[in-house]
């Protein structure tokens, strides 16, 4: 028994390793991005990616029989010694892209060291899942963030005025009857993309569908889906904003409409993979023989 724990037990120093380098960075995350609409997934994140990890906990009980070659270690060090020092650098300088990062290449290059390749393959999906955890890049948000704002506008007006209703765009900002509202950075849905490609990309690994042609529709779908869930939440508070004032567009009705975006897209989400199931049913897997 204590030989076939020899192999977690040496994982130890580096868990210890892993949370004095990253225990700060999530308290600090904790404090303040996570405490913004735009980054309010990254704890779930965090929380899924610990779960995904621990469902694969055998592979951390290699047996020494199936220890890493002398490539897998070169490599496995490299990407170690990588993310450490984009550890140092994000960590010195404040720069949350780099040191929230770190950790997929320190956690990779810890798994090639210590167990292989095959570890790092039952483990992809978590290490991969983690790049939700890291901030988006400003020059990406400034890039994205003027476009979609500009192509809801123009939807919204368009979808709007052929319902019958008295409004009119002038760049973003959108007048309908006595009001003015103004599409915010906030309302472009970059983010809202972001954090339900994630929740998109998890049912996907978590369906584990046979059907590579559904899988890859449902993927192009994501993004999409989540532009047309932002269209209904701006549409909606503009109605709101229009049928019962300024004051019930801005408060709280404001902030559901947010949750309700995402739960309009997973629900387009679910349909679109309720309907896909129909035309590209999945094949029953092939069992291995007892």
């Amino acid at each position: 028994m204590l030989d076939a724990l020899a192999p977690l037990k040496a994982w130890w120093p580096i868990v210890l390793g892993l949370l004095v380098l990253y225990v700060p960075t999530y308290w600090m995350l904790a404090h303040g991005l996570w405490n913004t609409d735009d980054y309010a997934h990254g704890p779930i994140v965090l929380v899924v990616t610990l779960y995904l990890i621990w469902q694969q906990r055998a592979v951390f009980m290699r047996e020494a029989s199936l220890l890493p070659t002398s490539l897998e270690t070169v490599v496995g060090w490299a990407l170690l010694v990588f993310g450490l020092l984009t550890y140092a650098v994000g960590r010195s300088q404040d720069i949350l892209l780099l040191e929230v990062g770190s950790q997929i290449p320190v956690i990779l290059g810890a798994l090639l060291v210590t167990l292989g390749v095959s570890a790092a393959r039952a483990l992809w999906f978590a290490l991969f899942f983690l790049l939700f955890m890291v901030p988006l890049p400003g020059f990406v948000v400034d890039a994205a963030t003027g476009p979609l704002k500009q192509y809801i506008s123009v939807i919204a007006e368009q979808v709007l005025y052929a319902a019958g209703y008295p409004i009119a765009r002038n760049g973003v900002v959108l007048t309908v009857g006595q009001y003015q509202l103004l599409v915010a950075d906030a309302c472009s849905g970059l983010h809202s993309m972001f954090s339900l490609s994630a929740m998109g990309l998890l049912y996907l690994y978590l369906m584990q569908h046979t059907s590579t042609v559904r899988n890859l529709i449902i993927i192009a779908a994501i993004l999409p889906i989540a532009f047309a869930a932002n269209i209904v939440r701006v549409m909606v508070l503009i109605l709101v904003t229009y049928h019962m004032g300024d004051e019930a567009g801005q408060g709280f009705l404001h902030g559901f409409a947010g949750i309700m975006l995402f739960v309009i897209g997973l629900l387009f989400l679910f349909l679109l993979d309720w309907i896909l199931g129909f035309i590209l049913p999945d094949r029953l897997r092939n069992r291995a023989q007892a």
